[in-house]
């Protein structure tokens, strides 16, 4: 005998397309790799490829890719409910940016998914 079944064969129950599963809005979805620490405690660390969705309207709480004042930046979207933005850190060692009622701000899109590589034993 050359081995035994695998036992995955009892739970296969059809073919999984990953563009499908991690991009339902496709067209409006796009890929950018993460830099930097200040997100991990959102599970998005530096290096990860995350998967943002411009279809999703971003609401308090929503992690997003914003643009203010020409800086590109990932941080948890928080909206008071006297309507000031605070672009808040998921690192303590990071500081929150309350947004200034003057600046610019763009959010370009919602992250829905952070990938990120299993590391190797060395």
């Amino acid at each position: 005998m050359a081995g035994f079944p695998s036992p995955s064969q009892d739970y296969t129950t059809a073919e999984i397309d990953l563009t499908e599963h991690l991009m339902p809005n496709r067209a409006s979805t796009y890929l950018v790799r993460a830099r930097g620490h200040s997100m991990t405690g959102a599970g998005i660390w530096d290096g990860d490829e995350l998967v943002v969705d411009r279809s999703i309207r971003p609401q308090h709480g929503h992690v997003v890719i914003a643009v203010l004042d020409g800086e590109l930046t990932v941080k948890r979207l928080s909206i008071g409910t006297d309507g000031r933005v605070v672009l808040s850190s998921e690192n303590p060692a990071y500081p929150d940016i309350a947004v200034p009622s003057l600046s610019d701000l763009r959010v370009w899109g919602v992250v829905t998914v952070a990938l990120h590589h299993v590391s190797r034993a060395s």
